[in-house]
């Protein structure tokens, strides 16, 4: 299969890159130039790079000219927090998306593969379903949302399969330092006490490999097109996730729960049902939130380590 992905370097990104390379795909990544490229490893030899980014159009003739079956969109400015509610989420992400398939259709793909959010819900108690309301909160998600129905109405004119992956709460190594997971590890590898909310959220852990095994098994499953959630299928106490990660460095670290107070959008309760994507192509998290953590704390510790002899 000919692919090609956008937010390649990103952490979701460059480990689909990976992967799609070691399952023998011929792969093409759109890259800026500021991009973080050593997060692709040795399959960047592997991969033909279109030198450019989603906001100009120089990308769309040497895309046309790789001939892609398959676009893997999983490029989004915007990610952090306090980006949440710009007025780029629906200026840039939403025009950027929708030039992108003009580019697909034009280069004669035949499968168009998002990466949704479980911020197009807004907040939900209990297991949320596809076909839950889509209520977001934020300009976030709200452009996603809105292009979880644009995606597809125009896949549907353009004869291309589409498939809106609604991704929830993604962990791993290489994730990005501004997000929570990683901020906590790194305080506590430094000895730092790190300040917290109470940690009473329910929340709902993905670990990056097996959200990479849906993302393929999907689009390697033929006919398949629609939305999926793509999430543990469980959500545990934020509290115990930050317990285990401190213990899995030095169980006598002390947390500061409490000394943080919840946002007022906090999500208290996230949760993803996976019943329909579980159906459609057998995929189901192989990797245990204590493995998961494991691994992730065990790559940062590397890291320190290779940063500390380097």
């Amino acid at each position: 299969m000919r692919c090609f992905v956008t937010g390649a370097s990103g952490h979701l990104g460059s480990h689909l890159v990976r992967q799609l390379v070691a399952d023998g795909h011929s792969v093409a990544i759109l890259l800026r130039k500021s991009s973080h490229r050593a997060t692709l490893g040795d399959s960047l030899a592997q991969v033909q790079t279109i030198e450019g980014d989603l906001e100009s159009a120089a990308y769309i003739e040497p895309l046309i000219a790789f001939a892609p079956e398959s676009i893997f969109h999983l490029a989004w400015t915007g990610i952090t927090a306090a980006e949440r509610n710009s007025p780029q989420q629906i200026t840039l992400n939403v025009r950027a998306t929708l030039t992108l398939l003009e580019a697909a259709q034009r280069a004669g793909a035949k499968l168009f593969v998002s990466t949704g959010s479980q911020a197009e819900y807004g907040r939900v108690s209990g297991a949320i379903k596809e076909d839950a309301p889509l209520r977001p909160d934020t300009a976030y998600g709200v452009a996603k949302a809105a292009l979880s129905q644009l995606v597809p109405a125009y896949c549907a004119r353009a004869d291309m399969r589409s498939l809106w992956l609604r991704v929830f709460s993604v962990y791993g190594p290489g994730d990005s330092p501004a997000h929570m997971l990683p901020t906590l590890i790194e305080r506590l590898l430094g000895r730092e006490r790190p300040s917290l909310t109470a940690g009473d959220q329910q929340w709902d852990y993905l670990y990056i490999d097996d959200v990479v095994a849906a993302i393929t098994q999907a689009a390697l499953t033929p006919s398949l097109s629609g939305v999926f959630n793509v999430a543990s299928g469980s959500a545990v106490p934020l509290r115990s996730v930050v317990e285990q990660v401190r213990d899995l460095i030095d169980p006598s670290l002390p947390l500061g729960f409490g000394e943080v107070p919840y946002r007022p959008e906090q999500v208290m309760h996230l949760e993803g049902d996976i019943t329909k994507i579980r159906q459609a192509v057998g995929w189901h998290p192989a990797i245990s939130l204590a493995e998961g953590l494991h691994r992730t704390v065990a790559w940062h510790q590397q890291q320190s380590s290779a940063g500390q002899t380097g």
